[in-house]
């Protein structure tokens, strides 16, 4: 093989190597120094040397097999290199590298089981006291026992027979129902109209007709209708208003029967909505 020793030169050498230590062994346990070999001696083991360990030079082939044509008469010593363990050696601690992508977000995992029901909390203080619960009515009916009829001037019909008057909040003297609970209340105006006269009446809100209750004249009279519901606000005023004697008008009733009725209620009050 090119760039090799062949191994039979190299299990020669080994042999007198071993040949020579068994030689001086005996001389070293007498106490005897040994000699250096001689001069001759010397350059003969360095001119073999030479000639058993010449690289091939070129196209120069050596078989490996082949057995060397002279052998050096003494052993050839061979210098140890000493070894490095590489992984013992530790370099510096290098820099900080820079922070990476993020990586994408991994699959959702199952639900985890229910936890155990934590301790009681302590007991909490007092809370402020609330308001007053608050319920609110608002009602009365009213009715008319005597006749009335058409002058030169507007009238307004006052009641005399007082049915049911929540609160108070029907003025019978003043006869306008005025309104302290804002919301939406129902109005019901019933009349007995008289023969051979019309029936003209108006239900005011505050100074503003908002409905009217007519009969023409008629040889017999009968009873007339009108209601309807009305969005109230504080101190609103509602009241019936004859109309006056361009037209000769009037409402029947006598002091043993009531013939006229005015009613009203409280729907939904304001607050509740």
């Amino acid at each position: 093989m090119k760039g090799c020793p062949a191994p039979s030169v190299l299990l020669l050498i080994c042999l007198l190597s071993w040949a020579y230590c068994s030689e001086s062994e005996p001389e070293e346990r007498t106490g005897t120094p040994t000699q250096a070999p001689h001069q001759h001696h010397t350059a003969r083991v360095e001119k073999d040397y030479e000639k058993y360990n010449k690289q091939p030079q070129g196209s120069e082939c050596v078989r490996c097999c082949d057995p060397p044509e002279h052998f050096p008469s003494y052993p050839v010593y061979y210098q140890p290199l000493p070894q490095i363990n590489i992984t013992i050696l530790k370099g510096e601690k290098g820099d900080h590298g820079e922070r990476g992508f993020q990586g994408k977000l991994g699959k959702v995992g199952s639900p985890g089981l229910k936890g155990q029901m934590g301790p009681k909390g302590q007991k909490g203080s007092l809370g402020s006291p609330g308001e007053r619960y608050k319920t609110t009515y608002a009602a009365f009916s009213v009715g008319r026992r005597k006749p009335l009829h058409s002058n030169d001037y507007y009238q307004t019909l006052i009641f005399d027979t007082e049915f049911v008057n929540l609160y108070g909040h029907f003025n019978m003297f003043m006869g306008k129902f005025y309104c302290y609970v804002p919301g939406v209340y129902f109005f019901n105006l019933n009349v007995h109209t008289w023969n051979q006269k019309e029936t003209y009446l108006h239900i005011m809100r505050n100074g503003a007709e908002v409905a009217i209750l007519y009969a023409q004249a008629s040889d017999r009279s009968i009873m007339q209708s009108q209601s309807l519901m009305l969005d109230l606000q504080d101190q609103d005023e509602v009241w019936i208003r004859l109309f006056k004697g361009e037209r000769d008008n009037a409402v029947f009733s006598d002091e043993y029967d009531t013939y006229v009725t005015f009613s009203g209620y409280l729907i939904k009050p304001s607050s509740e909505s």
